[in-house]
């Protein structure tokens, strides 16, 4: 991903990006039921690194598991690389955490982008206070091992009912997680910004007492040239 693409993504929210995708025939890019842990504004943006998991089996997801080297969970939170979102196929399942504090305290220190599951993470306030972004369905005390077993990496997964494939970019706000496909991110993150600012225009114009009528959509040539005025005014 150009740096440009992502400092327009970042600047942009995923309700402009679902409007976008939608023009292109996209109507299944917000994952559902998929929340920030945190209550602030933590924007993330980052191309997919995927874990799916299947419900686990007693004989199988014991403590043990945690010291194996190539148990699939540690390896993603070693293997994901800086920059990427570590996005975890949960099937919609949060009786059990899909990680916790620690877990993602190393996605932090390692540069990781941030992570999403469409289960619930443990430590749950320990989280919020990272500076990290962090999505779940709600948060879920009892390990990952009652629910989930891992058994892929960098694989096609669902996650909040969204197919998600590894290197797709997510995008996440206040309000939730996009995925873009990965092929169309530059031409989408234009758009979206392009719409963003013309947009910042119209809520002022609407704060000030204007009417939508005209102006959302714009299909009254004045208030282009007024946006065209604004914008020159502010740089953007």
């Amino acid at each position: 991903m150009k740096p440009d693409t992502l400092k327009k993504l970042a600047a942009v929210s995923t309700a402009t990006l679902t409007t976008v995708l939608f023009k292109r025939g996209f109507r299944n890019v917000f994952l559902q039921d998929v929340r920030p842990v945190a209550a602030d504004e933590r924007r993330m943006v980052g191309p997919a690194y995927t874990m799916r998991t299947i419900p686990a089996r007693e004989d199988i997801d014991t403590l043990d598991v945690f010291a194996d080297p190539s148990n699939i969970q540690r390896r993603g939170i070693e293997e994901c690389p800086p920059g990427h979102v570590l996005v975890i196929d949960s099937r919609g399942d949060a009786g059990a955490a899909s990680g916790g504090g620690i877990l993602l305290r190393r996605l932090m220190v390692r540069g990781v982008a941030g992570a999403v599951t469409d289960g619930g993470f443990r430590d749950s306030p320990d989280i919020a206070r990272l500076a990290f972004p962090a999505y779940h369905r709600r948060p879920s005390a009892p390990t990952n091992l009652i629910r989930h077993h891992p058994v892929g990496l960098q694989e096609p997964i669902a996650c909040g009912g969204v197919a998600v494939f590894p290197g797709d970019i997510m995008v996440g706000d206040a309000e939730g997680v996009v995925c873009i496909p990965a092929h169309l991110a530059e031409e989408v993150a234009e758009e979206a910004f392009e719409q963003t600012v013309y947009e910042d225009f119209v809520e002022e114009r609407v704060a000030a007492g204007h009417s939508i009528r005209g102006l959302y959509p714009m299909t009254d040539p004045a208030n282009r040239i007024l946006f065209d005025a604004w914008r020159r005014e502010r740089n953007r």
